[in-house]
């Protein structure tokens, strides 16, 4: 069956880092746009970071531009998310998408909290 499954939350002072993965199974991964989201407390989920297919193509919501990077790997199913000079707003759950045509799978989620 089709998985997602989003690791490497966790708990980081102001100016650190984290690096989030999404292992993808049960599709041609290959053929799906993926994308970061996020959902912090008492808000509405909003895009974090999408790329495109090949990797060539890559965006950025303007609140983490310069600071994150996404990246995807085809030959192993995987996407990631390097997250530097994080601030206490990127506090959230941070998900993983797939997405094609009409088709869209997420991700269970991973926990992401900067605080001192």
């Amino acid at each position: 069956q089709v998985q997602l499954v989003e690791s490497g939350g966790g708990l980081v002072k102001p100016g650190g880092s984290l690096r989030l993965s999404c292992a993808a199974s049960g599709f041609i991964f290959g053929d799906y746009a993926m994308t970061w989201y996020r959902r912090a407390p008492g808000k509405v989920r909003e895009l974090v970071a999408s790329i495109g297919t090949t990797g060539d193509n890559t965006d950025y919501a303007d609140y983490v531009k310069g600071r994150f990077t996404i990246a995807r790997d085809n030959a192993k199913n995987t996407v990631s998310l390097q997250m530097n000079n994080l601030k206490p707003e990127d506090t959230a759950v941070y998900y993983c998408n797939a997405w094609r045509s009409n088709t869209d799978y997420w991700g269970q989620g991973t926990q992401v909290t900067v605080s001192s």
